[in-house]
């Protein structure tokens, strides 16, 4: 089943915000915002997860309290047409990569790093330049979230080598 195959409502956008908001909200909670019970609002929320609307339930946490420290998007450069697949099995070798996508323009790819410090930050552009099918890499740190609550400025699974286990589904 997919998206599109099942009707998705206001009720629907309001649980969502809701979720994305605190995903430890209760469905009574919920319930009691939109004027459904909390029933309604698990069977909803089961229906949005099997038709893969809602894809899991994270945490955020502060980078820094798991010695993710130093923070950089780089952007990749390959020799010819990389394609997408094979620079998804590259990236999946580095802990230190918490997200990359293909992109337009001139890089081929941009990669969002976080590691301890700017010497692992090193180790770890080094390594990714060491790959046969990169031609260069232009690296951008950044300093400061103007936007602290955004998705970027959290992180939804644990620092390299440091915490145990990985996100866990709240529900």
């Amino acid at each position: 089943m997919n998206s599109r195959s099942t009707p998705f409502d206001e009720l629907d956008r309001k649980i969502i915000t809701a979720l994305m908001a605190n995903a430890r909200t209760s469905f009574a909670e919920i319930g009691t915002a939109i004027g459904l019970s909390a029933t309604a609002v698990k069977r909803r929320v089961d229906r949005l997860r099997e038709t893969g609307v809602i894809t899991g339930f994270t945490a955020t946490v502060k980078p820094s309290a798991l010695g993710w420290r130093t923070e950089a998007y780089v952007e990749v450069y390959c020799e010819g047409a990389a394609p997408p697949r094979r620079l998804a099995e590259v990236v999946r070798d580095y802990p230190e990569i918490t997200a990359a996508m293909t992109v337009t323009g001139g890089a081929d790819a941009l990669l969002h790093v976080r590691a301890r410090d700017v010497e692992h930050f090193e180790e770890v552009l080094e390594r990714i330049r060491q790959e046969p099918f990169i031609r260069k890499t232009i690296s951008v740190m950044v300093l400061s979230h103007l936007l602290p609550e955004s998705p970027e400025a959290g992180a939804s699974h644990p620092a390299p080598e440091e915490a145990p286990g990985g996100a866990a589904d709240v529900r």
